[in-house]
């Protein structure tokens, strides 16, 4: 791991630290200490709190999030158990510097394109192509589409400081997000907005990765030449009921990121 991911430097407290925290939406669908947990893990995967930033106390988070103490302890010790976090004695509660992508629960959740020194970089998202259609009938099988196959169709544009990384296509079946945003406000995580805003929370997500030669789709959209290889990850994911509820392909060039998988 990086020397600036070490734990054991020494702990900052940033000024205006409740700032950098969103606005809480109380109307969310998830247990309450699921959001304060996820708000909190978002600031530390963006960067707004970095490595060795001490929280807040817990009743500073309760008045913030406008819950009960018991809800935001709960969730600091769901990251501590998870290693994002760490209590120290007369200090507080610290960030350790291990991403949450690290974490299991949290690897479905965000881009895994990382730069050529290992770092997990955020990317910018452009919608390409939104519709409505119909399923095809392997999409539908994929899927488990019977009397329904109204889809809702997702082309998107992957844009990391400002150089085209990936271009997406997704599949989701319309019955199960049936008020999902029309194409100008597409939320950039997906999976945030399903546990958000339908309860649905992807659990597994299975992948096939594969290399091709660009087409010419990819050189235009990636700005590739020809020859060059693209990464294809064809990918189901599921819910907590083990239901498939996206189908995608992602394209990707590796010219500038790589592609990393890691759990512990």
């Amino acid at each position: 791991m990086n020397s600036n991911n070490d734990p054991a430097q020494v702990s900052t407290r940033p000024k205006n630290v409740m700032a950098d925290l969103p606005q809480f939406d109380a109307h969310e669908a998830a247990p309450l200490y699921e959001v304060v947990k996820r708000y909190i893990s978002e600031a530390i995967m963006v960067g707004k709190w970095g490595p060795g930033t001490v929280l807040p106390a817990e009743n500073e988070l309760a008045t913030h999030f406008r819950v009960s103490v018991g809800t935001v302890r709960k969730a600091l010790t769901a990251l501590t158990s998870e290693g994002v976090l760490m209590r120290r004695r007369k200090t507080g509660t610290v960030v350790t510097g291990w991403s949450p992508l690290h974490n299991l629960r949290y690897f479905f959740q965000y881009f895994r394109l990382h730069d050529k020194s290992g770092d997990l970089v955020q990317s910018e998202t452009k919608i390409l192509d939104y519709r409505h259609d119909l399923a095809s009938d392997d999409e539908a099988e994929k899927l488990q589409l019977k009397d329904n196959r109204d889809v809702i169709r997702l082309h998107r544009l992957r844009i990391v400081s400002g150089i085209k990384a990936m271009h997406e296509r997704m599949v989701l079946p319309l019955e199960r997000v049936p008020f999902f945003p029309e194409q100008e406000n597409v939320p950039a995580l997906i999976y945030q907005y399903l546990l958000t805003e339908h309860s649905i929370r992807i659990a597994a997500v299975r992948e096939t990765v594969t290399a091709q030669l660009a087409t010419e789709e990819d050189q235009t959209l990636l700005d590739v030449q020809n020859p060059h290889a693209v990464m294809v990850i064809n990918d189901i994911s599921f819910d907590q009921t083990t239901t498939p509820i996206i189908l995608a392909e992602h394209r990707a060039s590796t010219e500038h990121f790589s592609y990393i998988n890691e759990i512990r």
